[in-house]
């Protein structure tokens, strides 16, 4: 009953946020976003895949240490509501063996950030847990008028964690974008694929595999959602996928994007999302809904017949998104009012920063083409007035 009613809280004070914040919010498309600051450029860094898991965050994880630790403290206040502190106690003790079920390498990467960060396992594994069932997403794969490919994403997280009153902020968002890394995953010193990340995050949610396909990931709401999944592999089954261990798995071995495709359509999920994948060729773009067991629907790209563009959000292409975060919408006039013709990498960040697309939520916006397997990030930061989500 406790747990419940403070549900109800947090539901009626998200109303009242939303009543407070949308006047005189305008939804209007944005043009001359990009480039941004340069103070806004994410920074890279180099995962070697030829060290031992263990060695391979140690670096990354120690220049980012207090961040991430700062992040947990505002994860772990969350989480601490319920349960008067009793739930913290739990992670501690039971989510660090849950490391040692984890298919290779992931249970010993998760081993050496705990280590490089002197963070507890159980605090690792944690964080890496949220990132599976908190995003809340827009992505856009669209192809010019030549058939070239282009993706980007805003990543939006931190939707019920510490809504801040007096800035009008999500008190976790803020602490999220410190650590938001472009990696380079490397194999022989050559570059196997790229991604942006979390710092401590092993899983992938946006990505790039040069000259081969492009990916991102949003989270689908579904009463079947990641935490059964989560509880069952508790329980001891072992059937479904990790989210971000089956992305990581497809982008160091998929060699294109049928496969890649095929792989992220029919492996079983603990978490329902959407997968949005990009090719190399015209055509090859595609939107995969997935319940846990299965896709739902695959919609593809189909320039012939006028569809030069998806946009994904985090509700089911084939249903109406609801009034109260509709960012497909205003998303999709952005994009048909950029034109095919005008496709590229700068106006569709044009889209990407524009209010609702761009929220108090948007940690940042990556922006991808697959034939330089070229990538960048900038974090944002929606000035007011910005809708909440």
């Amino acid at each position: 009953m406790e747990v419940k009613l403070r549900f109800a809280t947090i539901f009626a004070c998200l109303v009242l946020v939303v009543q407070a914040q949308v006047p005189p919010f305008e939804e209007k498309c944005e043009h001359g976003m990009y480039p941004p600051k340069a103070e806004s450029k994410v920074a890279s860094y180099v995962i070697n895949l030829d060290l031992p898991p263990a060695e391979r965050w140690t670096g990354l994880a120690k220049e980012k240490a207090p961040q991430i630790k700062d992040m947990l403290v505002e994860v772990k206040a969350f989480v601490g509501a319920f349960g008067n502190g009793s739930i913290i106690a739990l992670v501690d003790k039971y989510l660090a063996p849950l490391a040692d079920t984890l298919p290779y390498p992931f249970a010993d990467e998760l081993k050496g950030i705990a280590k490089a960060t002197d963070i507890p396992l159980g605090e690792v594994v944690l964080f890496n847990v949220f990132y599976e069932f908190f995003t809340v997403c827009t992505s856009i794969v669209a192809e010019d008028s030549t058939g070239k490919l282009f993706h980007a994403r805003n990543l939006d997280f931190g939707l019920f964690l510490g809504w801040d009153i007096k800035n009008n902020t999500w008190a976790l968002t803020e602490k999220l974008r410190p650590i938001v890394v472009n990696l380079d995953w490397q194999r022989g010193g050559k570059t196997v694929f790229k991604s942006v990340n979390f710092a401590g995050y092993v899983g992938l949610l946006t990505a790039v595999k040069p000259q081969t396909f492009t990916y991102s990931m949003n989270e689908r709401f579904s009463a079947d959602g990641g935490y059964i999944g989560l509880i069952e592999w508790i329980l001891g089954s072992r059937d479904s996928s990790w989210m971000g261990f089956l992305t990581r798995d497809t982008l160091e071995n998929a060699t294109s994007f049928t496969e890649a495709e095929a792989w992220l359509a029919n492996r079983t999920l603990l978490a329902p999302a959407y997968f949005i994948l990009g090719g190399t060729k015209s055509g090859e773009g595609a939107i995969i809904t997935r319940s846990r067991e299965k896709a739902l629907d695959i919609k593809r790209l189909d320039p012939a017949n006028g569809r030069w563009f998806l946009l994904q959000t985090n509700y089911d292409n084939w249903e109406n998104p609801p009034f109260i975060d509709d960012r497909r919408t205003p998303g999709d006039n952005c994009m048909a009012n950029m034109s095919k013709s005008n496709t590229d990498l700068p106006h569709i960040f044009d889209v990407l920063s524009s209010k609702p697309v761009l929220n108090k939520l948007t940690t940042y916006t990556a922006l991808m083409q697959v034939d330089e397997g070229h990538l960048e990030s900038y974090l944002q930061d929606c000035p007011d007035p910005c809708i909440p989500w």
